[in-house]
């Protein structure tokens, strides 16, 4: 499978397994899981096809481990817009997280923190390297470290996702630090 249909597969599954899975007339469980062949039959429906086998090497090739499969179901891993209980449980978070973004948005986070916005939780990266990825992927990325020992320690809960990333509901500006882009 070459790289430009995994990443238009890719897409494809986090467009409707986080966000519009009714688009496609995807029911999500509470858990965000579907079954698969679901899934592909619902796709075709739509136009868009793809094999279990390209599903499965997506689901192993993706690099932010995007998609989780259990048995005969899959889901994302985080980032949903719908309504899930990905069931993860609390979690002690390092000291430091970090949150990669761009300049233009610093004065919104410096007045009212990070917001999970359209998604449920805030992602976090537990490395700076993760966070200006992910920063870099709006612009030139701007890196900040969060505090996520005294927030925990202050009772904000955390939730660590089956691929790495750290979930919080928000993060109030008084636990971020901000640094210079890089």
């Amino acid at each position: 499978m070459d790289e430009r249909r995994t990443v238009k597969v890719s897409k494809y599954l986090s467009k409707h397994l986080r966000h519009q899975p009714e688009r496609i007339g995807l029911t999500l469980d509470e858990g965000g899981w579907t079954e698969i062949d679901t899934l592909l039959s619902a796709a075709a429906a739509h136009g868009f096809r793809f094999t279990r086998e390209e599903l499965d090497h997506v689901v192993a090739a993706n690099d932010k481990k995007r998609f989780a499969i259990e048995g005969t179901r899959i889901r994302a891993s985080q980032g949903h817009s719908v309504d899930v209980d990905l069931g993860l449980p609390p979690a002690t978070p390092p000291e430091y997280l970090y949150h990669g973004t761009v300049a233009r948005r610093l004065d919104a986070i410096r007045a009212e923190g990070l917001r999970p916005m359209n998604r449920h939780d805030v992602h976090l990266s537990a490395d700076r390297e993760t966070a200006t990825r992910v920063g870099a992927r709006r612009g030139r990325p701007v890196v900040l470290a969060v505090d996520a020992g005294a927030m925990h320690r202050d009772g904000h809960v955390f939730h660590l996702s089956a691929n790495g990333v750290w979930l919080t509901k928000a993060v109030p500006a008084r636990y971020l630090r901000f640094t210079e882009p890089r």
